[in-house]
Parts: structure tokens; C-alpha cells; sequence
């Protein structure tokens, strides 16, 4: 398709979907609210594919990113122990793209800082407008201290604790933001080829148009995690620990208490200290949770599934989480160093979770994506 005719096409869907959610308002006010209308507005939203189209096939390789050269697979699983918002599976084809073969590292952000003088949203004070969106109608707004700048940082408890309140280990920390990532008095000194965290998705986006690419899509991320696997539990295959080696950057001992680093690492890990996936990403399991462009809905598979396969889908056009209405949120990816098998085992492929987009912590960095095709050899003039 000619790109002129993308963006007609792109300019039709978007008055549809707004003719459609007019219409059935009109007709019967309840139902506008209903998955009548989300499984619509998904369907068509999921017809505005990803603008994909390969540039010139004499294009060279980016520097550090790897070719995904595309495919139809099954994204989603409802095997024992995948999460309830990862069912049911579906077929789903993307076009082939670039995608980084690391998570960005501090390094490579600190490059991207000096050179725009950007401010994170974790060194900037929080936005009471923007907040009380996400909150409960009628919350106070808090002090002006605690709308400081800060980020999530997370932090070991004492002894066992229920593992059904997350609030137990995560503590917001004024100060913290990237460049101190524990908050005030800790540096990521000799941690330069880590990836970057305590970064929200606004600054994900922000570095990935200074880089010129963009975030991958939920879809593009999980195909490129699965290494050109098809239904596989890991991104390697499906033993965890093949012939005792370890694969991935997790939290091993007593989660929230201690973690061990049985498998060479508590914390993050620098980049590339894991085996790679066969298409030769680095960390798509495990160490940090990748940001993607889409927005999050718990039951976004289920609203995909019954449109059969779908090309280059681009996520929902809006967020729910059935456990946290009010916040909208973003697709992470790939779980972290904080996962385990006793308490999410997020570092399956098929693993998804929201997250707030105004949102820095610990635990989630991103890398970039770029669309276009592989060189031919013998084409470049």
C-alpha cells in the first residue's frame, strides 16, 4: 500500500470507529460500555495495522539491531500457569522489522540526556491534574512534599511476607529517577552497560524518536522474544534450566526477602550476560520489563481472538485493567530480575502486564524498534 493511501485509509478507520461509538450510544446508552462495543472498536482498530511498510531494501542494518524477519505465530497461551490475561492464544502475522538486540543501557541514555538536556518524568514533579484522573473521584490532593520528583524503587523486606499485596516491597522514593536509580546517595556509576531504568514510557518514547525508531508493538515484541519458536514456554524452549545453565536474570531464593543471585546476579545484570534467543536478542526474559507501544487491557486476547488471524495488530484503542479501572496503563514485556516462579514467572513470552505510562520503577527499561528491510547483498550503490 502507498503511504498516501495508508494515511487515507488510517483517516477512515478513526472516523468509523467514532460513527460507530456515536451510533451505538444512540441506540441503547448501556451497551456503549459494554464488549459489544470493545470487541468493535477492537476489531476495527486492529484493521489500522502498524505502518510497517518496508522501506528500500537496500537499507543497512542499524547498529546494534537485529532483523526479525516476520511471521505468523501464536501469540497469548493458556497453559498451566500463564496468567488469565495472556488466554485465550490466537494466530497473529507481523511484517518483518528492527529490533534492538539489548534493552537501552545507561550509557546510551546518559548519550541521549546530554544531547537533548531531556528531563525524565521521574525528576519532574508529579502532576496533581494528571493524577487525580487515575484516583478515585473526590481524593484529596497530598502535600506538596509528596509530589516531589521520585519514581518506585523497590525494596527487600525483613522476613516472608503475603505475596498478594505489592505494596509490601515497593515504596515510592523522592529523588530516585535514573541517573540514582535506589534514590539519593546511590549512582549508576560502573553500572553504564545496565539497562536503563526508572524510566516511564513518555521517556521511552522520547529517546526512541531522538534514535529514529519507535517502540515495538506487543506483538512485535513477543515474536521477536519467542527466537522463532513456536509455542515453547521460554524462549529457549521449554526446560527451564537446560543441563543446569542458567538463561535468564530472575530472583532466586525468598522472594521479597533475598535474592541469592544463584544465577550470577541480584539486581540487574549488564546486557548481554545471558545466552541470546535464536534471532539474536539479548534479555528478552528476565534482568528488566520492556516497555511496548500499546496500550493494556486485561482482556484484550479475548477481544482479539474471534477476529481470527490478524496483521500487524496494534493493541486496543483504549486501557481497562479489571483489577485497577481507574489507572490506564501500557503493555511491559519480558519480566525482570525481580520475577520468580513462587510469585509471577513473568519471563515466559507470552507474559504480559500493565503499567502506568507516567510510571518509573526499578525494574522496567525498554528497547526500540525500527521498520524497514534487510539489506540485499549486492544492492547497495
Amino acid at each position: 500500500m502507498r503511504r498516501g493511501s495508508w494515511k487515507r485509509s488510517r483517516g477512515w478507520i478513526r472516523d468509523t470507529l467514532t460513527d460507530l461509538r456515536a451510533t451505538i450510544r444512540r441506540m441503547n446508552p448501556t451497551l456503549a460500555s459494554a464488549r459489544v462495543l470493545a470487541s468493535a472498536l477492537f476489531a476495527l482498530t486492529c484493521a489500522a495495522c502498524a505502518d510497517t511498510t518496508s522501506v528500500a531494501a537496500t537499507e543497512a542494518a542499524p547498529p546494534g539491531m537485529r532483523w526479525i524477519p516476520g511471521g505468523e505465530f501464536t501469540m497469548g497461551s493458556d497453559a498451566p500457569g500463564a496468567n488469565p490475561n495472556e488466554a485465550p492464544p490466537h494466530r497473529v502475522r507481523v511484517d518483518g522489522f528492527w529490533l534492538d538486540e539489548t534493552a537501552v543501557t545507561n550509557a546510551e541514555f546518559a548519550r541521549f540526556v546530554e544531547a537533548t538536556k531531556y528531563v525524565t518524568v521521574a525528576e519532574r514533579p508529579v502532576d496533581w491534574e494528571e493524577m487525580k484522573k487515575t484516583v478515585a473521584p473526590g481524593t484529596p490532593k497530598p502535600s506538596e512534599d509528596m509530589l516531589a520528583p521520585g519514581s518506585l524503587v523497590f525494596t527487600p523486606t525483613k522476613e516472608p511476607v503475603p505475596l498478594d499485596n505489592l505494596y509490601g516491597w515497593w515504596r515510592w522514593q523522592h529523588g530516585a529517577n535514573w541517573r540514582q536509580p535506589e534514590g539519593p546517595g546511590s549512582s549508576i556509576a560502573g553500572r553504564e552497560s545496565h539497562p536503563v531504568v526508572q524510566v516511564a514510557w513518555e521517556d521511552a518514547v522520547a529517546y526512541a524518536k531522538w534514535a529514529g525508531k519507535r517502540l515495538p508493538t506487543e506483538a512485535e515484541w513477543e515474536f521477536a522474544a519467542r527466537g522463532g519458536l513456536e509455542g515453547k514456554r521460554f524462549a529457549w524452549g521449554d526446560e527451564f534450566r537446560p543441563d543446569g545453565k542458567a538463561m535468564a536474570n530472575i530472583y532466586t531464593g525468598t522472594f521479597p526477602v533475598k535474592d541469592t543471585g544463584e544465577d550470577g546476579f541480584a539486581g540487574t545484570a549488564p546486557v548481554k550476560s545471558f545466552p541470546p534467543n535464536g534471532y539474536g536478542l539479548y534479555d528478552m526474559a528476565g534482568n528488566v520489563w520492556n516497555w511496548c507501544s500499546d496500550w493494556f487491557r486485561s482482556d484484550a486476547h479475548v477481544l482479539a481472538a474471534p477476529e481470527g488471524c490478524c496483521q500487524n495488530p496494534v493493541g486496543p484503542r483504549d486501557s481497562w485493567d479489571a483489577t485497577d479501572p481507574l489507572a490506564p496503563k501500557r503493555v511491559i514485556k519480558g519480566g525482570s530480575f525481580l520475577c520468580c516462579a513462587s510469585y509471577c514467572e513473568s519471563y515466559r513470552p507470552s507474559a504480559r502486564r500493565g503499567t502506568p505510562p507516567d510510571t518509573g520503577s526499578s525494574h522496567v527499561g525498554f528497547r526500540c524498534a525500527k521498520s524497514g528491510a534487510p539489506q540485499v547483498p549486492g544492492s547497495a550503490r
